[in-house]
Formats: C-alpha cells, sequence, structure tokens
C-alpha cells in the first residue's frame, strides 16, 4: 500500500461562507475550498482537520462567490467619468466631448489600466473590452492579472464625421478595421496563460455598412470567434437603420447572418415585438447595462427578452465598474418592468447574469462562472464581518441589495492572488490613478482646442 502522502493543495480557504453560482444550490456554511494548480480541487462543507496546503485563507466573516463577468466595457472611456453620463448618449455621437481616433494610444492604456484595477478591486475577473489602440490596451490590462476579451471597435464609417450627423461609409476603413481586428486575433488569442481572447467588435449597425457586416460575419464563420456589438441602444440607430436598409438593426444583423448565440449585443433598448422575438429565438446574449441605460432615461426589456429566449448577461459599460451594484440596478428595473415582486426575478436570476450567462456569452462556462471543482479558480471574498451584512438571513440577498464592490476582500484568479486586502497584489495604484488623471486631463483639453 503507497504511503506517501497526498499532494498539498497549493491554497485552502477554511470556514468560509460559499454561494457556489450553480443553479439551485444552497449556500455552503463553514466551508472549504481548496486549489490545486489553477484549477478548484474542493468545495464543500469543512469536514475534519484541514488537509495541507501551501497557503490557508481563515475564511471566517468571508463570502466566496465566483469572479464576477463584465460582459460589455470600454475601459478607456473612464476618462468620461462624471461627466458624459449626464449628456444624454453614447460619447461617439456627442459633439464636444473626447472621440477615439483623437485619443493617443499611451493615453489610451493609462486609462484601460485604470478601468481594469477598478474592476479587478471590485471582484471581476474577467472584463470583455472594446474600443480603440487595442494592441497596446489588451496586454496591459491582462498584465493587472484579469481574463480579458476584447475587440478592436469595427467600423467603415467615417467616425470624424458623425459627430456632425454624416454617416459616410469608405470600404478601405472597414478593411482597415477588420485586418487589425484578425492580426489582434492571431497575436493574442489564449495568451497570458490563457486568460485572454479575443473577439469581433462592430461598433454597431449604424457605423458599419451592411457590405461590411456580411464582412465580418465571414470572418468570424472562418476563425470561430464571438463577435460582441452594440445594437438597438438609440432612436438616432433605429430610424438610421431603416433609412438605410428598411428594416430594423435587429432585423439586419439576422439578415446578415450575425444574429446567433454567437453575438453579444449591449443595450437591445429599442426593439419592437417582432425583434425581441427573433433575438430570443436566436438565443443572443443582450449585454445588460441597467444603471447607464437607467442614467439616460430607459430601460431595455429584459424581462421579455429572456421570456423570448435570449441569454441575460450583466456589463457596466463605461461607468463605475461595481458589478455587484450593477446587479442591484438590474433586479430593482426588472421589478419596475413587472409592476412588483416575482417569483422568477429574484437575486439569484441576476447573479447568474453578472456570473454563469457572462461565461455562456464567451463560450466559457466549463471554466468559470462558478465554483465547481474542475473549474478555474477565479474566487472572490466578500467581507461580510460589517453591518450591512447582518442580520446575515440570505447571503445572497444581503449580497445583492445592500453589498458594494468596495467590500471585496480578496480576489484570485487562476488560484493566484491578485488582491489582497482589498489592495491590488503587486501593483502600484497611485501611479495608475496619477497616470489615468493626467491622460483625462489631456485629452480633455485637447477636446476642447
Amino acid at each position: 500500500m503507497d504511503s506517501t502522502p497526498a499532494a498539498p493543495f497549493d491554497l485552502l480557504i477554511e470556514n468560509v461562507l460559499v454561494i457556489t453560482g450553480e443553479p439551485g444550490a444552497a449556500p455552503i456554511h463553514g466551508g472549504r475550498i481548496a486549489v490545486r494548480g489553477d484549477r478548484l480541487a474542493l468545495v464543500d462543507t469543512a469536514d475534519g482537520a484541514p488537509p495541507l496546503a501551501r497557503e490557508i485563507v481563515d475564511g471566517r466573516g468571508l463570502l466566496a462567490i465566483p469572479g464576477l463577468i463584465n460582459i460589455h466595457t470600454h475601459s478607456v472611456l473612464s476618462l468620461m467619468r462624471g461627466v458624459a453620463e449626464d449628456m444624454g448618449f453614447a460619447p461617439a455621437y456627442t459633439p464636444g466631448v473626447p472621440q477615439g481616433h483623437a485619443i493617443a494610444a499611451g493615453d489610451a492604456v493609462a486609462l484601460a489600466r485604470l478601468g481594469a484595477l477598478e474592476s479587478l478591486k471590485f471582484g471581476t475577473t474577467l472584463i470583455n473590452d472594446m474600443y480603440v489602440h487595442v494592441e497596446e490596451t489588451l496586454p496591459a490590462m491582462a498584465d493587472l492579472g484579469l481574463r480579458v476579451s476584447a475587440s478592436d471597435r469595427l467600423h467603415d464609417v467615417d467616425f470624424t464625421r458623425v459627430q456632425q450627423g454624416q454617416w459616410e461609409y469608405d470600404p478601405n476603413i472597414g478593411r482597415r478595421s477588420l485586418d487589425a481586428a484578425l492580426a489582434l486575433a492571431e497575436r493574442f488569442h489564449g495568451s497570458h496563460d490563457g486568460r485572454v481572447s479575443v473577439a469581433l467588435g462592430p461598433h454597431a449597425p449604424d457605423t458599419c455598412s451592411r457590405d461590411f457586416l456580411t464582412e465580418i460575419r465571414a470572418a468570424r464563420d472562418a476563425t470561430g470567434l464571438v463577435v460582441s456589438t452594440h445594437l438597438s441602444q438609440s432612436r438616432l440607430e433605429v430610424e438610421l437603420i431603416a433609412r438605410r436598409d428598411g428594416m430594423t438593426p435587429t432585423e439586419l444583423l439576422d439578415d446578415v447572418g450575425l444574429l446567433d448565440d454567437r453575438l453579444i449585443a449591449a443595450h437591445c433598448i429599442m426593439m419592437n415585438d417582432t425583434d425581441i422575438a427573433r433575438a430570443g429565438a436566436a438565443g443572443i446574449t443582450v449585454a445588460h447595462v441597467p444603471k447607464g441605460n437607467a442614467g439616460g432615461g430607459m430601460m431595455a426589456p429584459t424581462r421579455r427578452l429572456r421570456e423570448a429566449g435570449a441569454n441575460l448577461a450583466l456589463a457596466t459599460d463605461n461607468l463605475l465598474g461595481d458589478m455587484i451594484e450593477a446587479m442591484r440596478w438590474a433586479l430593482c428595473i426588472g421589478r419596475l418592468q413587472a409592476g412588483g415582486v416575482a417569483p422568477d426575478w429574484q437575486p439569484e436570476d441576476v447573479f447568474a447574469m453578472a456570473t454563469l450567462n457572462g461565461a455562456r456569452a464567451l463560450r466559457l462556462d466549463e471554466d468559470i462562472g462558478s465554483l465547481v471543482p474542475g473549474k478555474k479558480a477565479d474566487i472572490v471574498l466578500v467581507d461580510i464581518d460589517r453591518p450591512s451584512f447582518v442580520p446575515l438571513l440570505d447571503p445572497l440577498g444581503n449580497l445583492v441589495h445592500c453589498g458594494q464592490g468596495s467590500h471585496v476582500r480578496h480576489v484570485f484568479i487562476d488560484g493566484i492572488a491578485r488582491v489582497r486586502d482589498g489592495r491590488a497584489v503587486g501593483i502600484d495604484e497611485e501611479s495608475i490613478c496619477r497616470q489615468a488623471q493626467r491622460a483625462a486631463e489631456t485629452i480633455w483639453q485637447q477636446a476642447a482646442a
């Protein structure tokens, strides 16, 4: 009989309250989470003396949840914070605000790192990001330890004219942007120990001609990459597509072959009944931005989209990257739509939107999105030893209704500590904030000039 001691775990979290994120699973009180390598080896009630481990974390007063997944971000657009929210529309269409084509690569990197740092400290372990200078911003964000799915902003419209209300399409612009996106995928997809993936990111139906959308669909079919876009985000978009193509934006994406379960579509606000049924039947993922939409006086028909068959995942867009706050907004907005509290729109539903549904959208649900042995060890430990979690009768209810991103204490990605005691590990947070402040001031000064 082999008497060799079992190999030690790399990480052991003892006496922790666990919400696994698996559908229907009850919280585990006095739980034990063990990690070997980059995978979860054990998630169960603590039984007996702790096994051997290279590192043991005392989980008393902590709540363990899966890493949160932010399915639609523009980290560079943290430069709009506190300003663009009150302008009423997306920065790309708003006169007087900085535009992507005018942002220098170094400034984009500084702001992207700020957005990624904020997300990480708030318990997000994966962001799906789209904007400009992605060949520089993607590795800069991934170097902080995050999982990053990223896409170049694909378009064949001349963005220098859009703010003046002119939509002019140039196939050369489209070809350059698509070539850059394919080169990005060739270079980075699967890099950083597998934490990085690349998506194809057509900006929106109105900034991409029908011919260019058809090219993107062909590229998607050839590469197998997911597609991430904006869809039906404004009345302006709907009216322009009606004039240009004689249909709705949803019908256009369906017509060119992009409306399916490989599509992540942000907002989906201005949809009619036929659009909702079509999008649901196609199984698209709706990147729901509850707070951002509500701040603009709008609500996506999320309950109806889910009933039609769409996969709902949560996002913060270019606002504060607090996914716990986003869950709370999603819960409240769904109840406003229903006119009350319903059994099918509860904390567990919005929690799934922030975890497993996002993983499913990126085709990563076999690896992330819940705390299950065999999956990647993406673990967030929330400090519940505080007044807002007392009385602790329903841990998930407390998290969604009363929690904040700032309550996150520790974050592990692939079993590696990326945040300890609320501070990013090995990262000069103050330097990132200073550089982002300087970059934002420079960009805004240039826009004003």
